[in-house]
């Protein structure tokens, strides 16, 4: 399990859910991270600063909706 510390450093993933469509398919591929509320995708709770891993990164590119955003603090995607 990862420390305070090590979460965050990691880089923050999220959903706009303002922009999401529902197509579930970050659900479908990296289903440790992300989830359904509502009908659209969501990062689980407690799984917001997984954005260094990879599939999240190529989850948050191949998004249909371009609704994940991956980074830290102060950057711009």
């Amino acid at each position: 399990m990862q420390t305070e510390r090590a979460r965050a450093a990691g880089a923050r993933v999220s959903v706009d859910p303002a922009v999401c469509y529902g197509s579930g398919e970050c659900v479908y591929r990296v289903p440790s991270v992300f989830t359904v509320a509502d009908g659209f995708g969501a990062v689980i709770p407690g799984r917001e600063h997984t954005g260094d891993d990879p599939e999240v990164r190529a989850m948050a590119e191949r998004c249909p909706s371009q609704a994940i955003s991956v980074g830290r603090p102060g950057e711009v995607r």
